[in-house]
Formats: structure tokens, sequence, C-alpha cells
């Protein structure tokens, strides 16, 4: 009878420790005046979006002449690894995705700033939930001929409960080509 009720009591403690882990105190506090002090938003990992790098964009390269010349080639850069954070508020889920990449200069690159198109998006099956694309800043060393950097995109605000259907996508995206003239 008593290894019986132990082991529930086990059970239950080790429910509520993972339970814990989810969800940090969202409860108001006093500071040292004896004031309260807002509550602060709880971080939610285990309902926060994927982040995905799609193939076809996670590789952006820019050539200066002729794009199949490869002594033409500019600078190369790839995105290679992302994390993210969020945190729940009474009607929104926001978001902060981080992502790592690299530059690497090619034989007609330089030293210098380039700047990145670099879109967040993030989806619910058809509807687009956010979408903003970015012109990041790179400096590329002389002589480094390549360079390594961190991307972040902080507070993307997603309807509460979007966590479970969402997914975030990071991209270079260039923007739509430009049309020829006749």
């Amino acid at each position: 009878m008593i290894g019986k009720v132990s082991s529930r009591l086990l059970g239950i403690s080790l429910l509520l420790i993972a339970a814990g882990c989810n969800k940090t105190d969202t409860g108001g506090a006093i500071d040292a005046g004896g004031s309260a002090v807002a509550p602060t938003p709880a971080v939610i990992q285990g309902a926060c979006p994927k982040v995905f790098l799609l193939d076809g964009t996670a590789i952006h390269t820019s050539y200066a002449g002729a794009k199949d010349d490869p002594t033409k080639l500019v600078y190369q850069a790839t995105l290679v690894d992302t994390t993210r954070q969020c945190v729940q508020n009474e009607s929104q889920l926001v978001m902060t995705v981080v992502v790592q990449g690299r530059v690497v200069s090619g034989p007609a690159g330089s030293a210098g700033t380039i700047n990145l198109p670099i879109r967040v998006a993030a989806t619910d099956g058809e509807n687009t939930l956010f979408s903003e694309l970015t012109q990041y800043p790179v400096t590329i060393q002389p002589g480094a001929g390549a360079s390594q950097f961190l991307f972040t995109k902080a507070n993307i605000a997603l309807p509460g409960g979007a966590g479970s259907f969402a997914k975030v996508y990071v991209g270079f995206d260039e923007g739509p080509q430009a049309k020829k003239k006749k």
C-alpha cells in the first residue's frame, strides 16, 4: 500500500517539475520599497514556432556581371543555423529570431560593408501572420575573405495561440525581378 502511494507521489512530482520547465513565473513581485512590480511575461519555448531555412533562400550570391561566371562572384552569403525565444502576453505571442550566417568574398569582391536582404515570415497554413524584409549590413574586413554574422529580429508579434500551428521562415529575398525593357 505504501509503495503504491509513494510511486504515485513520485509520478506527480515529476509531472510538476516537467510542467515548471515550460513556463516561467508570471506573478507580480514586490520591490524593495514595498511597491508592486508589474508581472513579467512568460517565456514559453514549448509553444514557440519552429524556424525553418529553405534550401532555395538560404544562399545569396552577388555577381559583377554574368551570373554564371565564377570569376565575377562578388560574395556569397549563407544562412546556417537558427534559434528563437517566445514570450506570451495576454493577447499575443512575441518572438525573437536569431540566425547565424557567413559571407565569403569572391574573386570580384573587396572589403567593405554589404547589405543582405533577409526576410522573416510567419505563416499559419495559408495565412501570412508576419512578413518583414530587412537590409542587414555585414562588413567584410580587409584580407579576411570571410565574415560571420548574427541576424536578430525581435518583436515578431503573432496572434495568441498561433504557436502550435505557425511556422517561421528566414531567408534571403531579393524582391521581384526588374522587368526588362523592350
